[in-house]
């Protein structure tokens, strides 16, 4: 593989109109820390989506999926697909909600929420464990996939590819802020869908791979081709922790950023950035049918068109023996097989996954930033710190932070052992992050005890007892111990303080039957209690959502398969799902 003029002067133009963008917005953003963290609470929703597409389109995510691909074929993709649950939730029950704390992060919302110093110890805790330690193992992660497709695609060291890849980011991340995230996540994406598009076309059509119709039809393929569960033909060891614990446990019940159960992280700062409640649903929504319908077929095809090319870890390694061996795993066959683009594509497909890393990076280096100017700095070290002093303590706290994730990257080995690792850890918070937004009787110690006790019981598993135990199990086990245990302190602890559930209450309204206690409390003084009414629209849109996205990805997997009548069915449930959230969207409730 060989980089052309046209291939450099492809990138060069791309970079140098990512720092444009930052130094176009940079006076902006530095006026205050909501302009820097938050844009000043006005940004549209087709902007927000398509920043929060962009963010989660990473340099790892194809890695990942190859990884995923060859290892358990396409149905393995139901380890993060299952997560269309949580998301479709948090487009319907909790973006209002979000949008309506007016908070500044998602962990500023402890204070909100909860009463006591317990509540200023956990908002500054998970400040640190979420925005720290969480941010950098997922900027770790990315940054790795980066550093695997310089070494393949360039040729370059992991210290190459980090300080070309890192500087660039770090300096308009810095300068921008948010809305410099959102603008230059709006050019990255449309870079980004381009290369990947472009790139599955290509290399499908490669004469090792023979085109479409040869790609599905080869014997390493068509093993791994099925993306719903064939039980005639599929193993249950297979099935049991593919399929059923994701879609029956994983999505409630576990943390990971980007597909928080409630909304958390990233999603959080987009929506309380949104214009109003209504541009934050709108935006998680376009975000999470173009996150899950439109984007993971190009990187499923160039991954099975890997298993003819390189089909297995030993072909891999012998094309490229410069890399070393320790980070020549299954996710390294997706960069593999970009090395045979031409001229003029090859620059395109590397610019996009520049683009990839970028958004990703830039966006977690921004809410990492915001956590520890607004969650730590300013809440426990100089609460009278002024604007400057915020802005400026951001712009450092982004250099920091992607300075550790850099050097924690090389010590790495896949996406995949990330992924996994943050599954683990937040096994068992998920339902408590789904119930704190509507049952009262929740409280700071039942958060403290969840996130302890899951990274515990975590540890123990990983490192200790569970080496005889598959990965469903142990996370069935941190699930039980955890969920028990969250359970136990909420009873066995006194409540949240009356003012502060009032205030809650009042400001927030949730909808359904869990606040009734708070409700009947401020009946009894005369004050206002309007809630949002029924739960019940919301819900049956988050139903109909699932029915749109999930039946418009298989749709267009028929189809790609050749399997019409298929095809036409999964179309028309998408449709029906459509018709559904059109009907239920009249019935939600907004400010």
């Amino acid at each position: 593989m060989q980089f052309t003029a046209i291939d450099w002067t492809i990138m060069i133009v791309y970079f140098i109109i990512s720092l444009l963008i930052g130094l176009w917005v940079s006076k902006s953003s530095g006026q205050s820390s909501e302009h820097f963290f938050l844009g000043d609470r006005k940004m549209p929703w087709w902007l927000l989506g398509i920043s929060l597409v962009a963010t989660t389109f990473s340099t790892d995510t194809p890695n990942l999926v190859t990884d995923i691909v060859r290892r358990d074929g396409v149905f393995g993709n139901w380890v993060w697909w299952a997560f269309l649950l949580t998301g479709m939730l948090t487009v319907f029950l909790y973006a209002k909600l979000w949008r309506r704390s007016e908070v500044m992060t998602d962990v500023e919302f402890y204070e909100l929420r909860y009463s006591g110093k317990l509540a200023g110890f956990l908002r500054g805790f998970r400040g640190a464990y979420l925005g720290i330690f969480f941010n950098i193992c997922i900027m770790a992660s990315v940054t790795l996939a980066a550093i695997k497709i310089g070494s393949v695609m360039m040729g370059w060291s992991p210290m190459q590819t980090i300080i070309v890849a890192a500087l660039i980011t770090v300096v308009y991340s810095a300068l921008g802020g948010l809305l410099g995230v959102l603008w230059t996540d709006f050019f990255q994406f449309g870079i980004a869908m381009a290369g990947s598009v472009a790139a599955a076309i290509y290399v499908v059509n490669l004469p090792e791979v023979g085109g479409l119709e040869n790609l599905l039809a080869h014997p390493n393929v068509v093993q791994k081709i099925e993306f719903l569960p064939n039980f005639a033909t599929m193993k249950w060891e297979s099935i049991v922790p593919i399929f059923f614990i994701p879609l029956c446990v994983q999505w409630w019940s576990v943390y990971y950023p980007g597909a928080e159960p409630g909304g958390g992280s990233y999603v959080v700062q987009r929506m309380l950035s949104a214009k109003d409640e209504k541009h934050a649903l709108r935006a998680t929504l376009i975000f999470n049918a173009m996150h899950y319908a439109l984007r993971p077929w190009p990187w499923i095809l160039v991954a099975l068109a890997s298993l003819i090319v390189f089909p297995d870890i030993a072909s891999i390694q012998k094309q490229f023996p410069h890399i070393d061996s320790s980070i020549v795993k299954d996710d390294l066959a997706y960069s593999a097989m970009l090395t045979y683009l031409p001229s003029g594509l090859l620059g395109l497909v590397v610019t996009s996954l520049a683009a990839a890393y970028m958004s990703t990076m830039s966006t977690q280096l921004n809410w990492g930033s915001s956590i520890v100017v607004n969650d730590i700095y300013q809440r426990f070290i100089n609460p009278d710190a002024t604007e400057k002093q915020l802005v400026n303590v951001g712009r450092l706290s982004t250099v920091l932070l992607m300075i550790v994730a850099c050097t924690l990257a090389l010590f790495l080995q896949n996406a995949l052992q990330v992924f996994e690792i943050m599954l683990s850890i937040g096994a068992g918070t998920g339902l408590l992050l789904i119930l704190r937004w509507y049952w009262w009787r929740i409280n700071a110690e039942a958060e403290l005890t969840a996130m302890v006790v899951s990274l515990v019981v975590s540890l123990v598993l990983q490192f200790g007892v569970g080496d005889s135990l598959l990965g469903w199990e142990k996370l069935c086990i941190g699930v039980g111990i955890t969920t028990v245990s969250w359970i136990l302190a909420t009873f066995l602890t006194p409540p949240t303080d009356d003012a502060t559930l009032e205030h809650f209450y009042k400001k927030i309204r949730p909808e359904g039957k869990g606040w009734q206690p708070v409700k009947a409390a401020l009946l009894a003084k005369g004050e206002d209690v309007s809630s949002d009414g029924s739960i019940t629209p919301a819900l049956l849109a988050a139903f109909c959502g699932c029915m749109a996205v999930w039946g418009a990805l298989f749709a267009t997997g028929f189809f790609l398969y050749g399997r019409y009548t298929d095809a036409g069915i999964w179309t028309t449930i998408a449709l029906i799902g459509l018709f559904g959230i059109q009907k239920m969207w009249s019935k939600i409730r907004f400010s």
